[in-house]
């Protein structure tokens, strides 16, 4: 779960779910983030969130977007990467008003856990921008969805989110804005889902076993 120093929000980001409910019984947010640059420990700030609910084996048309205000100007080269200018995040709410937005719509789901392509940076970028607002952040349960791709073919290096949805048939949305690239992910992640549960996956726990523990999807194979 997700908490705060200074204040405590009025909602969950997911609910204690057992690890054997059926992968149709689950529920998550997907999301991704846009940035002014890969330096957010840094300089760089959030500029854009995007997200949508799952529903067991279906993406949803529940999706949550925001555009944030940085405080300080975009690049021209992220403009010209995720269409982002400086006209669309004025008057934008800040990181903090952003992220309290993001958080209820998630809370709204009655989530089993998160999802994200990549989420490490995805998290970097929440936690270091609450950090600047003297909040703290303990990352919810999440499944990233770079883990259960490593789950089916270990031997796969890490790749942009458009070649895995080419290599798995799956939907492509808009390329680097925050609500496509999660959309994008979302049919990703329910199709790895299927492809796991196909192969005897068939629960919350077989899921996280699979991506924690080292050599358990060699059988996958």
């Amino acid at each position: 779960m997700m908490f705060w120093k200074k204040r405590q929000l009025p909602y969950e980001t997911y609910r204690d779910q057992p690890l054997n409910t059926p992968l149709a019984d689950l529920r998550f947010t997907v999301f991704d983030t846009e940035a002014t640059g890969f330096a957010v420990g840094g300089h760089d700030r959030l500029i854009e969130i995007g997200a949508v609910h799952i529903e067991g084996f279906n993406v949803t048309d529940r999706t949550f977007q925001t555009f944030v205000d940085p405080g300080r100007d975009i690049p021209a080269r992220i403009t010209e990467l995720t269409g982002i200018t400086e006209k669309d995040v004025a008057g934008a709410p800040d990181a903090l008003e952003a992220i309290d937005q993001f958080h209820a719509f998630a809370a709204d789901n009655d989530n089993t856990a998160w999802a994200a392509h990549y989420m490490a940076f995805d998290m970097l970028v929440l936690k270091k921008e609450l950090q600047r607002h003297k909040h703290s952040f303990r990352e919810p349960l999440a499944i990233d969805t770079l883990d259960l791709i490593g789950c089916i073919a270990p031997s796969w290096d890490m790749r942009d989110l458009q070649h895995y949805a080419l290599n798995f048939g799956t939907n492509i949305y808009d390329r680097h804005s925050a609500l496509g690239d999660a959309l994008t992910t979302a049919h990703l992640f329910v199709e790895l889902l299927r492809y796991l549960e196909a192969r005897g996956k068939t629960t919350l726990g077989d899921i996280l076993d699979a991506v924690r523990t080292e050599g358990s999807t060699k059988a996958l194979q």
